[in-house]
């Protein structure tokens, strides 16, 4: 077990094993890139990665400086749709369409189902 983090929050020992259930299943290809999602107590970010370069495509947050007078206002579930939005539109202008949804551990449900129906109204599909 080389590399093995020993988690001791009971919290995040689920989200890591749940977390690992989902990568033996999700991969992110060329055609079709995986868009995960990181959800903290106060921030969400999104970004599309390629796994068999390894590279990322694109990403999204509601830290970042180009979305802050969207999301001026708003609660968490309306700046995790503005994330979904945002990085849909730059996989559309990068001419890509189609990703694999990584929830990355968390429920589907909230801020994470918030990104994704925002990807969906972007134009992306999953």
């Amino acid at each position: 077990m080389a590399g093995h983090i020993k988690i001791v929050n009971p919290k995040e020992r689920t989200r890591s094993r749940r977390k690992a259930a989902i990568r033996k299943r999700v991969s992110g290809t060329p055609e079709r890139p995986r868009l995960t999602v990181f959800r903290s107590a106060k921030h969400i970010s999104a970004q599309v990665i390629d796994d068999t370069t390894g590279k990322v495509l694109a990403t999204a947050s509601d830290a970042d400086k180009a979305l802050k007078a969207d999301l001026e206002g708003k609660q968490k579930k309306g700046k995790a749709r503005l994330v979904g939005q945002a990085i849909g539109k730059k996989l559309l202008a990068l001419s890509i369409d189609k990703v694999v949804f990584d929830r990355n551990g968390f429920i589907y449900h909230g801020r994470v189902k918030e990104v994704a129906d925002g990807a969906r109204e972007a134009g992306l599909q999953f």
